[in-house]
């Protein structure tokens, strides 16, 4: 009896060990499947360059969804100060923001006066630059910046981003917007009509090229140019968020200019926070550097793009993910 109770321990024992084993093993598959990851980039309005921005590095990424296991998803929303907050709050891991916006959230300046430096924002990379473009009429007589002073010249409505930049062009110039021209504060958008109704001389407008609001002003019976906006090496050294940029002519075939009008503008960047692993954001910033051609096809706002001005305008400290990309590629000491 003592040897047969032996023999049904032992079975019993044996049994349960062999159901111990067949209940581990669905815990080994699942730790040997690849981690899978989401990430959002917070980008603008369904009709701006932002929402295509972030749709072209989202395609590019999600094609190594397999190797990487990291989804990467666009949001449309109210574009640079929302993307910024947003990404600070843990709601969004990227966003696309003016390359002004991301130095005055660093800097706790404008929206961020009362809450200070947000000093986790990091920048990953700039993407199209938002040139500072000034369209005068061929028959105001206007050839350089200079020329504004007497001229009726919109600088943009009050409170917008495109009128600090047109106050910052023409004081850079040496011109006084109060004295020295006759200012219209009216939207930047409304000036093409402006232009051809004989209004105004010229106007400022900051803005991502192709835009179909400037192709307006340059189609008309008026004809009109782009004037250069040189000598900006101080302004840019006063102010990190701008970089100099160029209009292609090539984009606005009915407008007088002969060759590309050089300028300069604030850039539309990528940025992200601190608490976003690195791995995450140097897949992102690898797979958008190393596949630029692709990426600059998406969009005729990307035919600029060099890896070089990429890293320019960029006033937030860099990502860790960013810069282990960069120095990976020689790009960074």
């Amino acid at each position: 009896m003592l040897k047969k109770a032996f023999i049904i321990a032992l079975v019993l024992v044996l049994g349960f060990g062999l159901v111990g084993c067949k209940k581990e093993a669905p815990e080994e598959s699942a730790a040997a499947e690849p981690q899978r990851r989401f990430a959002t980039i917070g980008t603008g309005g369904l009709t701006g360059v932002y929402y295509p921005t972030g749709g072209a590095i989202s395609r590019i990424v999600n094609k190594k969804y397999d190797e990487y296991g990291l989804k990467v998803t666009v949001e449309s929303t109210g574009g640079s100060v929302f993307n910024i907050n947003a990404v600070l709050s843990g709601d969004l891991e990227f966003g696309i923001a003016q390359s002004d916006r991301q130095y005055q959230a660093y800097e706790g300046l404008a929206e961020w006066e009362s809450t200070g430096p947000q000093e986790k924002l990091r920048a990953v990379c700039a993407l199209h630059p938002e040139s500072i473009t000034l369209i005068a009429a061929d028959d105001a007589g206007i050839k350089t910046i200079e020329d504004l002073k007497g001229k009726r010249v919109n600088i943009g409505d009050p409170g917008s981003g495109n009128r600090g930049n047109a106050i910052d062009a023409l004081q850079n110039a040496g011109l006084d917007w109060e004295k020295d021209i006759m200012a219209e504060q009216i939207k930047a958008v409304e000036s093409a009509k402006l232009l051809q109704d004989g209004r105004i001389d010229a106007y400022f407008y900051t803005i991502g090229h192709p835009n179909g609001s400037i192709t307006e002003a340059t189609a008309g019976t008026r004809k009109v140019h782009f004037v250069p906006i040189t000598n900006v090496d101080d302004l840019i050294a006063k102010y990190p968020f701008y970089a100099k940029s160029f209009i292609p002519i090539a984009l606005y075939p009915n407008a007088t200019n002969k060759e590309d009008a050089p300028t300069y503008g604030v850039k539309a960047t990528l940025v992200t926070s601190s608490d976003i692993p690195e791995d995450i954001v140097y897949i992102i910033t690898k797979e958008i550097f190393e596949n630029l051609e692709e990426f600059k096809a998406l969009h005729p706002a990307f035919s600029v793009l060099t890896k070089e001005n990429m890293l320019e305008g960029n006033p937030a400290p860099y990502h860790d993910g960013a810069i282990r990309y960069f120095k990976e590629a020689g790009m960074m000491d």
